[in-house]
């Protein structure tokens, strides 16, 4: 199939399940942030748009500036229970555009995440999530068809084992291709061409060179499409041996010999405050997903209702403390939001929403 047709049955794919409710929901919403935009006060209209929510932050690897393969958090850690996750998708389904099945951890690590995924299909909630692919065997591939899962990212970050696991460390290279062949496999035995499946290369220094061998290997493998994303650094002002030498796919400059900045300008404005929110396991809503240690909590979904927190006081005053100086928000001081334009409502002609992990990213169809 050309991409052509994959972009068209991709776009029906969504449209599908974007209700005229949901569009007018979007429209207030962007409307509301463009003129905080203008009027540089906080302006907020409409209901959630984008919810990421954590099926566990348990993870079978261990890669460096991820604290969940740190085993780096200071919050609990432990997985959703299905009978929460239903009640708190049935408070928010009828505006709730799109539902991103990670935060932190491995999402197929918890035994019920499949459940949770038809679940929302069942509500026509457009459902993404992202995996190391390491669990993916025939029968839970043909699982994940089954349960309306829209769009399945695999994480690869590199084409052989030696460089894969530079990032990746302890993984297998060859369960994330076989756990591929599985997915593909699936979808063509069931005759459906959902999930969409991105291969997600994570650009770092020691996996650069190897950009257009993934292109070449996804092809081979028919996924329909390669998403680079740079990748964050926690420690970059001295350097860091992620940051990669080309210069698109760095989120850091060098200033002077050995001295970084990031490059984003960090203009007083977010457009994931005002479209989504992030849940946590346990409920705790936190404003976005650069906030993976649950600092700033919102609310707390075990004491409130979602619509309750989306209109607290809290979350106004978070977005006030954003527009009147984003510098003093120490999330936002490495994050990429507003400093490119594939951060744009519909970007990259693959109708790719908002990233939802505020990365610069460019996704190629193939």
């Amino acid at each position: 199939m050309d991409s052509f047709m994959k972009k068209i049955l991709f776009a029906f794919h969504f449209l599908r399940k974007f209700t005229l409710r949901k569009a007018a929901n979007l429209f207030i919403v962007w409307m509301s942030y463009q003129l905080t935009i203008r009027l540089k006060k906080p302006i907020h209209w409409g209901k959630v748009v984008s919810l990421s929510i954590e099926p566990t932050t348990a993870c079978n690897l261990r890669c460096p500036e991820c604290p969940s393969g740190l085993r780096q958090f200071t919050r609990e850690t432990g997985s959703l229970k299905i009978d929460f996750f239903r009640k708190t998708i049935d408070q928010v389904y009828k505006d709730l555009s799109f539902l991103i099945f990670y935060f932190q951890g491995e999402p197929f690590l918890n035994p019920h995440f499949l459940e949770m995924v038809a679940y929302a299909h069942k509500k026509k909630i457009f459902t993404i999530t992202s995996t190391n692919a390491h669990f993916l065997s025939p029968e839970v591939a043909i699982k994940t068809v089954l349960s309306g899962l829209d769009r399945l990212i695999i994480s690869i970050d590199g084409t052989t084992q030696e460089v894969y696991e530079q990032y990746r460390k302890e993984g297998k290279l060859a369960n994330v291709l076989e756990g591929t062949k599985n997915m593909v496999a699936a979808r063509k035995s069931i005759g459906v061409s959902h999930p969409e499946i991105f291969f997600q290369f994570l650009v770092v220094k020691p996996n650069e060179h190897q950009m257009e061998e993934v292109r070449v290997l996804a092809k081979s493998m028919e996924v329909d499409g390669v998403l680079f994303k740079s990748a964050q650094v926690n420690d970059f002002e001295n350097g860091n041996p992620l940051i990669p030498s080309i210069s698109r796919f760095s989120r850091y400059k060098e200033i002077s010999s050995g001295k970084f900045e990031i490059k984003n300008k960090l203009k007083n404005q977010c457009w994931k405050l005002w479209h989504g929110a992030v849940i946590t396991w346990n409920g705790l809503v936190v404003p976005c997903c650069f906030d993976k240690d649950a600092t700033y909590v919102m609310g707390n979904l075990n004491k409130h209702s979602f619509r309750e927190i989306w209109s607290m006081n809290t979350l106004h005053s978070f977005r006030s403390q954003l527009v009147n100086n984003r510098k003093k928000i120490d999330i936002c001081r490495n994050c990429t939001e507003g400093c490119h334009k594939d951060n744009a409502l519909f970007s990259s002609g693959v109708f790719t929403f908002v990233n939802p992990s505020g990365s610069r990213a460019v996704t190629k169809h193939i």
